[in-house]
């Protein structure tokens, strides 16, 4: 058996919001978003990616960046 990964945890900005991201230690790849300055408390997303170990800073900041694209700015949430 291989040892844990220990869990991937910051806070991003990215394009003046805030996200706590953390990446699942169980689960290679898979990211939690939780949008720290959006209008609705602990709303986010997940994103995963397979066949590689974790993604830069960059590819979590595109994730943010196609997240907001989608929010609706009068609900803030995806519709």
């Amino acid at each position: 058996m291989g040892m844990d990964r220990e869990t991937l945890e910051r806070t991003l900005t990215v394009d003046g919001e805030k996200f706590d991201v953390a990446e699942r230690p169980d689960e290679p790849g898979t990211y939690d978003f939780t949008w720290l300055t959006g209008p609705n408390p602990d709303y986010g997303f997940t994103t995963r990616v397979h066949g590689a170990d974790s993604l830069s800073t960059q590819q979590l900041e595109d994730s943010a960046r196609e997240f907001l694209g989608q929010v609706d700015p009068d609900t803030g949430y995806i519709e």
